[in-house]
């Protein structure tokens, strides 16, 4: 197959289905060279038109809590004490910087993520 850019949707498509034919060939083979650039084609062209937007800051909190097996009282001490815990994850008010820092260190979340707005309830 002649690899070119991908610019429409069937050209996608297409693309797709030639990779599902040659995803299992052995690398540094010449099936195996144009499976990792078709690859990175699909993943360059899905960048573009199907964009992931970052997760809202207190879902992905209370997402990798529930992964993690904490409960809200197990972040009293780390954005603050018990009411601030709940103030935070009931969206009245906003995480501080120091809040971030430290979700960010013990729940392993991107301070990317944290710092993207989110609506506060009112």
């Amino acid at each position: 197959m002649e690899i070119k850019p991908i610019k429409t949707e069937k050209d996608y498509d297409k693309a797709l289905e030639r990779l599902e034919l040659i995803f299992d060939a052995a690398p540094n083979s010449k099936k195996g060279d144009e499976a990792e650039i078709l690859s990175m084609l699909i993943e360059n062209y899905e960048n573009k038109h199907f964009p992931i937007e970052s997760p809202d800051p207190i879902e992905a909190i209370k997402i990798r809590m529930e992964e993690m097996n904490l409960k809200q009282k197990d972040l009293i001490g780390v954005i603050g004490g018990k009411s601030r815990v709940s103030e935070i994850l009931n969206r009245k008010k906003r995480l501080t910087v120091d809040m971030i820092r430290e979700l960010e260190r013990i729940l392993h979340i991107s301070a990317s993520v944290l710092v993207n707005n989110y609506q506060l309830s009112k």
